[in-house]
């Protein structure tokens, strides 16, 4: 069985990964392993945050770790908000007022064309692996739905009707980007 740290203080982030996971690996929260620190996500792309995550958790306790960093990129806007997807509209993060922001920002924009997009670090033995996962979709004109968090109210993905926040936990999962880069976490663990 693997153990890792799962660096991340969002609850519905670990929900999510808890639920795609199989029982071979255990996956250990911030709070369980002891840690109770906000990492900072300075960086410009989502690989660096990601790893500056992970590798801080690596610091602190030695202990085989990951994280992930996940944006928002909508076309019409150049990939905003992007890597600054979760203090779009500011500090402290709030998902209603980044959800307005962009929503003010595309305005009557045709083009609601959109992509979530995960990157996770594996920190396993001291070396760091990353896996990449993508969904597309699109923006829709107002909030739909009262599950997920983030912006999932608003991104409805390619092949559905629905919002993600209208879907189940199971149901996000068939389109999860989060879910696609942690095939891969697993596959690569299920090979060594």
């Amino acid at each position: 069985m693997h153990t890792l740290v799962f660096a991340t203080n969002n609850p519905h982030k670990l929900e999510e990964i808890q639920a795609i996971v199989p029982a071979s690996i255990h996956i250990i929260s911030l709070k369980a392993a002891g840690i109770d620190i906000d990492i900072p996500e300075p960086h410009d792309s989502l690989a660096e945050n990601a790893t500056e995550k992970s590798t801080t958790i690596f610091r602190l306790t030695g202990l085989n770790c990951f994280s992930e960093d996940t944006g928002l990129e909508v076309a019409a806007l150049h990939g905003e908000p992007g890597v600054k997807s979760a203090r779009y509209a500011g500090e402290p993060p709030n998902p209603p007022k980044n959800m307005e922001k962009l929503l003010q920002r595309l305005g009557r924009q045709t083009d609601r064309r959109a992509r979530f997009r995960t990157v996770i670090s594996l920190i396993l033995a001291g070396r760091e692996y990353f896996f990449e996962g993508v969904c597309a979709g699109k923006i829709i004109d107002a909030p739909r739905g009262e599950g997920g968090f983030g912006y999932d109210p608003i991104f409805v993905p390619e092949g559905a009707d629905r919002s993600f926040g209208e879907m189940s936990l199971a149901e996000k999962k068939e389109f999860s980007h989060r879910r696609k880069a942690t095939d891969q976490l697993i596959a690569f663990l299920a090979s060594l």
